[in-house]
């Protein structure tokens, strides 16, 4: 069996988001569908050990934050290789409530999707909410960040407790792609600096070589400190 058929199969990249009382926290995602058309239902994918998989049961909702392509990798990194339990994630985040309580992201998000949690399927080390639409609203115009363009042009990586990471097939496929330079990974969230593309979302052309980063660079998704990177090869 060739796992890398799944490797075609299409997704956005979302922030799912939900509150409890005082507590709220948001994760990235992609395992967002639309289920039915009346009534309109969504369904998130959460892994067990997330911070925000307890409060979706707490609170009974899940929100969906609907990601643009121009969103930074900072953010990304943000919600998707941090956890909520020692992080507030909304520090310094411009955010609006939606009506059912749960916090929606504004900058860099082009709309959001609130439901109502009305079932949820244990998947082992996920569970699957499936929720009714109690609110949703357009935000900006703007197209929407797809795992491919995220994989692809911002050259993310994907957080172990996602329901698609790919592991090592995921790690040497990058690798292969710099395999004629040398090339850097982020211990903590598994980024590949390739010299032959540099970081263009900071201003580092392609050519520059790692040790010509200024000392201050950071790694694009979780900002771990040059120092910390491995070579590779």
């Amino acid at each position: 069996m060739d796992n890398k058929a799944l490797f075609d199969i299409t997704y956005g990249l979302y922030v799912v988001t939900a509150a409890s009382g005082a507590k709220k926290n948001g994760q990235i995602a992609n395992t967002v569908f639309q289920l039915t058309s009346e009534p309109i239902s969504m369904c998130v994918s959460i892994n067990k050990q997330n911070f925000t998989h307890g409060i979706i049961r707490e609170g009974g909702r899940f929100c969906v934050s609907i990601l643009a392509q121009d969103t930074p990798m900072e953010l990304v990194g943000l919600f998707g290789f941090r956890s909520g339990k020692d992080t507030d994630k909304f520090e310094g985040v411009q955010t609006i409530t939606a009506e059912g309580g749960s916090p929606v992201l504004t900058e860099h998000c082009i709309g959001y999707l609130e439901c109502k949690v009305s079932r949820e399927v244990d998947l082992g080390t996920h569970t699957m909410f499936i929720g009714e639409l109690s609110d949703a609203r357009v935000l900006h115009k703007g197209k929407p960040m797809t795992y491919a363009y995220y994989h692809e042009v911002k050259k993310g990586t994907t957080p172990k407790n996602a329901p698609t990471y790919r592991g090592t097939e995921e790690n040497a496929s990058q690798e292969n792609q710099g395999q004629d330079a040398r090339v850097y990974r982020c211990p903590i969230c598994g980024y590949l600096y390739d010299p032959a593309e540099g970081d263009p979302e900071h201003h580092i052309k392609a050519g520059t070589a790692f040790e010509d980063l200024p000392s201050d660079w950071k790694c694009p998704i979780c900002a771990a400190p040059k120092k910390s990177f491995l070579p590779q090869g």
